[in-house]
């Protein structure tokens, strides 16, 4: 028998070692550690899916600030507040500077293990506060700056200092009240946002008496959340708030005057729209791929430049507003909207010709000639066949409402519901004043009102209809909708009245 140099027998030399089993508990770090470099929503996601149930981080100023699923945030909220009536939920206080606790609902997973994940979830909500808490300073800086490069048109320029090309469209909110600071702190530690912690695309900071969030996104991006966290804000902290539009970057400046002025209606404690139509809006009224189709071939003959235009004139009410935002001279943007007008041969002073255009550049998919069309994001309700966007559409004013979008039974139905609060006094004013393209001195004029009693009368419309009439783009659609059904007696010469201009007279 041979022996090695030991003396050991070589065919009893000691077996390989055993592979060492996997630790599972290393394992569930490494993934948690990867997801919160990445951001706390994410971070929460996998706590979610390695307990195989439920997980929300839940601040006691703003409620849930990320849970998965989202419906979990109710479940979260009571956990949070109320630990002790909860006993087969997890809970765990983060120890951060706003006292967030960690809530994780039970799964298959056994209770030990969601414990330890649940620690370890919480160990690191810390150290990304406290890191936050480090560049907070530095981070806030950077955002103001950033607002004030988008206040004044350079959103290039803003995109390159942040270092995020992907967003092409903002949407801004606006809010005030005595407590905005306190509300600031909120928001930012439930947003997190910056370039740097990977957080939420949200600029927050404060500018004077105000606190503007701007949440940047796609063309189509999802900002439902960013608009959930910052109503919630405003609710807590009794904030009066306002929020625009989604509008392209390099139209910021008008957004943001949409959500002052959005802001000024808007009660304590709420968010108001500058676009309140909801589920009465046309986007969502007429399905996304006819409304898509219908768009392009209305817009095939203009280019980008030219689209741009059109839509900053529309939605900032004149050639002189629009030309800031599009860092160009009020003469450029006349001869730019004759050439457009020239294109689509239509007349761009005519009311029901704007609105049109502006529905069909607010359209979910008007793509450029070579580019793909985006997924309908609107499944179809009426049974209207789609329009073939195969030439260019010429538009046209009678009736009101193309009828590729809407046949007629089902446009007037539209209207008549949007409508339906207002009299035949408040008919005929709003008509006239639309058609003037909410200018009130020549309205008046026509209506034979003085301009307050004018004043007066559509500000009861807005309450009656719920609507903020300040919004470019809810007198376009409510222009439409009065177009549709108007008659031959919804004239300001049929405006009933006695005692020379007062008007007094039945419902009818």
């Amino acid at each position: 028998m041979t022996t090695g140099g030991t003396g050991r027998p070589q065919h009893l030399a000691a077996p390989a070692p055993t592979p060492a089993a996997p630790d599972p508990a290393g394992q569930w770090v490494q993934r948690l550690t990867r997801a919160a470099a990445r951001s706390g929503a994410v971070l929460i996601a996998e706590t979610a899916a390695l307990a195989d149930g439920w997980a929300a981080l839940v601040d006691p100023s703003v409620g849930a600030v990320h849970s998965t699923p989202r419906t979990a945030g109710p479940d979260g909220e009571r956990a949070a507040a109320h630990p002790q009536t909860h006993p087969h939920l997890t809970v765990r206080h983060v120890g951060d500077a706003s006292g967030s606790v960690l809530v994780v609902g039970p799964g298959r997973a056994p209770h030990a293990h969601v414990a330890l994940i649940a620690q370890a979830t919480a160990d690191l909500l810390r150290v990304r506060a406290r890191r936050a808490d480090d560049v907070r300073g530095t981070e806030q800086r950077l955002h103001a700056a950033v607002l004030n490069l988008l206040l004044h048109g350079q959103h290039a320029l803003a995109a390159s200092v942040l270092g995020d090309g992907g967003a092409t469209h903002a949407t801004v909110y606006r809010l005030t009240g005595r407590t905005v600071h306190a509300a600031y702190q909120s928001l930012w530690r439930a947003a997190q946002p910056g370039a740097f912690l990977g957080g939420p695309r949200m600029l927050v900071c404060v500018d004077g008496t105000e606190l503007v969030a701007v949440a940047r996104h796609g063309a189509h991006g999802d900002h439902t959340s960013a608009r959930t966290l910052v109503a919630r804000i405003a609710e807590r902290h009794q904030l009066t708030g306002g929020a625009a539009e989604p509008a392209p970057l390099d139209m910021f400046a008008t957004a943001w005057s949409e959500a002052g002025a959005a802001r000024h209606s808007a009660g304590v404690g709420r968010l108001a729209a500058a676009s309140g139509l909801g589920a009465e809006g046309l986007l969502r009224v007429v399905p996304g791929d006819r409304l898509g189709a219908w768009s392009a071939a209305v817009l095939r003959p203009l280019d980008r430049e030219q689209r741009r235009t059109l839509e900053a004139w529309l939605r900032s009410g004149s050639a002189q507003t629009a030309a800031p935002a599009l860092d160009v001279s009020e003469g450029t943007v006349r001869a730019r909207l004759r050439t457009a007008g020239s294109l689509l041969a239509v007349d761009l002073d005519h009311p029901t010709v704007q609105a049109q255009l502006l529905l069909a550049l607010r359209a979910p998919a008007a793509p450029l000639p070579g580019q793909a069309t985006a997924a309908p994001t609107t499944a179809p309700v009426l049974p209207v066949p789609p329009v073939r966007a195969t030439a260019p559409t010429r538009l046209r004013t009678d009736p009101a409402l193309p009828a590729g979008l809407l046949g007629p039974q089902d446009a007037a139905r539209w209207a008549s519901g949007l409508l339906e609060p207002l009299d035949t006094r408040f008919r005929i004013t709003l008509r006239c004043w639309l058609r003037h393209r909410g200018r009130t001195a020549p309205a008046a004029a026509e209506l034979g009102l003085h301009r307050s009693t004018l004043t007066a009368w559509l500000a009861e419309c807005g309450k009656l209809l719920d609507l903020e009439l300040s919004s470019a783009t809810t007198r376009s659609e409510l222009h439409l909708a009065a177009e549709t059904i108007a008659t031959p007696a919804d004239t300001p010469a049929a405006l009933p009245r006695r005692g020379g201009r007062t008007y007094r007279g039945a419902r009818q």
